[in-house]
């Protein structure tokens, strides 16, 4: 939910009226206050299975927004951590919220340290990663909707080339809402708004909740080459028929 601290609907219709880029410039100083970021349970149940694969040298963050699943790498990479944003608000936030951490855990300037993995940040587009095979993990958290279906055989194609030989992209799907449901609804509603929003302004704000089917997304990154697991994330808990309110896939490259 908003709370009285986060945005105000006139800073949410210009955000939602800007390119996704300036949108997301503009929110995020108070992003963390909205229902927009990752909830802590599903970061900690990714982190608990990170924990069983890792450790970890090098971890990047994909669409790393203001720095929550950073904080989740730091946990079970031991040399690096690396987050990527094409907002260069985000990226300010981030830094401003990650990098006192580290300094707490005994991280020195430059790139000596005491204690925990180097964090450093970048500022790029995740369709065209600026690495190369560099990292042992690679995380990404509600960022997906910003990319469009046809967009993510490319993206993943990307994602794989940066890891290391036997690296994973980890990262949660939760369960869709039930069909009639009030979040089906919201969730059905939202979209609609925001095709009607892209067909007749520019620029696009490209985010779209409903796109990102479990299925086919598991095809998908089968067909780019990754082998895929999925593991429950039982502090979710259970649907109705049993089964897990939310996953983590884990795709690894050969």
């Amino acid at each position: 939910m908003f709370t009285p601290q986060g945005p105000t609907l006139r800073e949410l219709t210009v955000q939602a009226l800007s390119s996704t880029e300036r949108g997301y410039d503009l929110l995020a100083p108070k992003f963390d206050l909205t229902p927009f970021r990752t909830p802590d349970s599903v970061l900690d149940g990714v982190a608990d299975t990170l924990g069983v694969l890792g450790p970890f040298r090098a971890g990047l963050d994909i669409c790393c927004g203001t720095g929550a699943g950073l904080d989740v790498l730091r946990e079970v990479c031991v040399e690096r951590v690396t987050g990527v944003d094409f907002s260069a608000g985000m990226l300010a936030t981030a830094r401003s919220s990650v990098l006192p951490k580290e300094l707490a855990a005994g991280a020195g300037s430059g790139g000596d340290r005491t204690g925990g993995p180097v964090v450093d940040f970048v500022r790029a587009d995740a369709r065209a990663l600026p690495f190369g095979a560099a990292f042992d993990v690679a995380v990404s958290f509600g960022a997906f909707g910003h990319f469009l279906p046809s967009e993510r055989p490319a993206l993943f194609t990307r994602v794989r080339e940066v890891l290391r030989p036997g690296g994973a992209f980890v990262f949660p799907v939760l369960a869709p809402p039930r069909v009639g449901s009030g979040l089906y609804w919201t969730l059905w509603g939202f979209d609609a708004v925001m095709r009607a929003r892209n067909a007749v302004w520019r620029p696009p704000f490209v985010m779209y909740y409903r796109a990102f089917r479990l299925a086919d997304v598991v095809d998908e990154l089968t067909r780019t080459g990754f082998e895929v697991d999925l593991v429950a994330l039982d502090g979710l808990g259970r649907l109705p028929d049993g089964s897990p309110r939310g996953r983590v896939v884990v795709a690894r490259r050969p």
